[in-house]
């Protein structure tokens, strides 16, 4: 007669170290006393001659050849992720060409996750129906449609009519913000409609209230958890519905390793979790457009109307303010407040003879005072229409923007957060910026004509965020100075539609085979030349490089395809860390 055959459970680890080695992790007996380690779990194992922390991935029965060692310890009371959710994590860590360790531990709160709350939640507001109550019940009772992107300047009502339904039926919500300061205000309106129900999870937040929030997004209490991007990763088995809002916004992108985004992130978990995915904005990234989200839109215009000024008809040496936009200013300095944007990318500069503004005449990017070229390095010091030798800076930053100002209009113009009635600032003043009666933006020319593939879209985001300022109401607008006015991206600014002209960034973009079609890995190394091997793991791609910052180099990777470039770079990258350079990985890069 035979034995009886004991089966032994077994769980795979994958260890908490950065390294590639690890990622398919290693396999240790499960004690007896521990019999309910389970994947997505925290744990810690024998390493070499060590303890680490490491992460269950899965967990068998079998009958090992050899003696494993024994877990040794379980931390916490509760998994980190599921199965479900290891799917987005695997992908994660190979799309962004990441040791899966790196990505796992983004799923884990600050301190050890313990049990799910059991104190019963605030009551649900029945409230109105909303313009997206009947989105946001179909998201929860079919189990996710296609992404929905909500194209508005100010759609936090409307999406909390999509959050409702969703938190009825006892799903969780993850609401993701750009900056600490948007999720903070966020929260705050949530707070005053679904009061307990919401939990914030900023940086701003002690370690004890961000874990809180983990936890209640680990069992099905209807919980809106409101945080940065940080919170793209928690969830499991619960959420009903993540929201991104002003998805295009550049902080999305996290700068450190994984080079996640949130957008990417979220629409995976979306379509593998079965959970809804509402983006908002009011220019979305070409990522969006591309990918076949549903588009929800409730009114002709999205932002007020914009008066495009051409500053080529303006005399030499008006200054950073021209005489149309003073006037504006004039008119509604008597009765309303204005706001002045400087862009941060520097000035522009056009010839004293001629008025043409200085553009490189191969790349047409924008060419600096001494006439080089910032793409590619050629240099013209003469005016290339009329061969003079004299330029204007069409703007010079805040200070010299307040002074031109200050001749005109003494003592009524400061900087955001001085009350007076006309304010000078940047991009960063935006957030939280009080709702004015006219927005003037000054010269955006240089960042339009910016060496960089995103720059059109990048500046027609910007441009709408600032127009958006301008608070409703008739007599309420928008002027822009621009000294290349028939641009693309002026036409969608005055249209208040931004989907024509981003398509059509799309077709172009796909004749260069750059992202959202083809896709770019830039790859920045201290390693010295490390192109011979850089190029045996992009046989099937372009490598482009290297180029020199700093006491760094870079390399860009570009193809159509560049999963199974993906793959091999691993390797590479791997090995020459284990050489002792410093690599830094940039998968889908938003600056080339």
């Amino acid at each position: 007669m035979g034995g009886t055959v004991h089966l032994t459970r077994l769980a795979q680890v994958v260890p908490d170290v950065p390294t590639f080695a690890v990622d398919d992790g290693f396999t240790y007996e499960v004690p007896e006393a521990m019999a309910d380690v389970d994947v997505g779990d925290i744990v810690r194992v024998p390493l070499g001659g060590r303890r680490v922390r490491g992460y269950v991935t899965s967990v068998t029965e079998g009958t090992p050849e050899r003696a494993l060692r024994p877990i040794a310890a379980r931390s916490g009371k509760q998994g980190i992720f599921d199965p479900a959710l290891l799917q987005t994590l695997r992908w994660a860590a190979t799309h962004y060409v990441a040791p899966l360790s790196t990505v796992l531990s983004r799923c884990a709160p600050p301190n050890l996750p313990r049990a799910a709350p059991r104190n019963t939640p605030a009551p649900v507001p029945e409230g109105r129906p909303g313009p997206l109550t009947g989105w946001g019940t179909r998201q929860v009772e079919q189990g996710r449609t296609r992404p929905g992107y909500l194209l508005s300047g100010t759609p936090l009502d409307a999406v909390m009519s999509a959050i409702t339904p969703v938190v009825q039926r006892g799903k969780n919500v993850i609401v993701t913000a750009p900056t600490v300061a948007e999720a903070s205000a966020t929260a705050a309106i949530l707070e005053s409609t679904y009061g307990t129900r919401v939990r914030r999870a900023t940086s701003d937040e002690s370690a004890s209230v961000r874990t809180t929030a983990w936890t209640r997004l680990s069992a099905p209490t209807g919980a809106i958890v409101v945080g940065t991007r940080e919170v793209a990763f928690w969830g499991r088995s619960h959420l009903g519905l993540a929201v991104v809002l002003e998805e295009g916004r550049r902080a999305y992108k996290s700068p450190q390793t994984p080079t996640y985004h949130v957008r990417d992130v979220l629409r995976r978990r979306a379509s593998v979790e079965r959970f809804g995915l509402l983006m908002t904005g009011s220019v979305p990234t070409t990522e969006a457009l591309s990918a076949g989200v549903e588009i929800l839109r409730f009114d002709r215009r999205i932002w007020p109307l914009v008066e495009i000024v051409d500053r080529t008809a303006e005399d030499f040496g008006s200054g950073p303010i021209g005489q149309r936009a003073r006037l504006a200013i004039a008119a509604a300095a008597d009765r309303g407040s204005i706001f002045v944007l400087v862009p941060r990318r520097g000035g522009s500069f056009r010839c004293a003879r001629c008025r043409e503004l200085r553009r490189c005449p191969t790349c047409d990017s924008m060419l600096d005072r001494s006439g080089t070229c910032a793409r590619c390095d050629a240099t013209y010091p003469s005016c290339l229409s009329c061969g003079g030798r004299r330029f204007e800076a069409l703007s010079g930053g805040i200070s010299r923007t307040i002074d031109d100002l200050d001749r005109v209009f003494p003592d009524v113009v400061g900087v955001v957060g001085d009350r007076l009635p006309i304010t000078v600032g940047t991009e960063r003043d935006l957030v939280g910026l009080e709702p004015v009666d006219l927005v003037v933006v000054i010269d955006p020319d240089r960042s339009l004509l910016a060496p960089n593939y995103r720059a059109e879209e990048e500046t027609l985001r910007l441009l709408a965020r600032a127009v958006l300022a301008a608070r409703p109401g008739r007599g309420r607008r928008a002027l822009v100075q621009t000294s290349v006015p028939h641009h693309p991206a002026f036409a969608a600014l005055r249209s208040g539609d931004p989907v024509p002209y981003l398509n059509g960034v799309i077709e172009e973009r796909g004749r260069g085979g750059f992202p959202p079609v083809g896709e770019l890995i830039a790859v920045e190394t201290d390693a010295g030349d490390a192109t011979a091997l850089l190029a045996e793991a992009t046989t099937d791609a372009v490598l482009l490089g290297p180029a020199g910052e700093g006491d760094r180099q870079r390399w860009l990777i570009q193809g159509r395809d560049l999963s199974r470039t993906r793959i091999r770079l691993r390797r590479a990258v791997q090995q020459l860390r284990d050489g002792g350079a410093r690599v830094r990985v940039d998968a889908d890069p938003l600056d080339l």
